[in-house]
């Protein structure tokens, strides 16, 4: 999978990121390396985040899909 994410130079110095299709994930760091390794913890934080699952009723159903 991959992920489109935007990458800033904070005005204090270091960068800071954001990740459009996931709705508030974003992070910092002082370097860009740095900013990558939070941005792989920031994603995987963000994605791993319990969801209230839908009630299935008579014209929708919940299913599971791996991507």
């Amino acid at each position: 999978m991959k992920i489109k994410v935007i990458v800033h130079e904070a005005e204090e110095g270091g960068y800071w990121a954001e990740v459009p299709a996931i709705k508030g994930c974003a992070t910092q760091g002082e370097t860009f390396e740095e900013l990558l390794n939070n941005l792989y913890e920031a994603i995987e934080g963000c994605l791993a985040v319990d969801v209230e699952t839908p009630k299935d009723t008579a014209t929708a159903r919940t299913i599971e899909i791996a991507i």
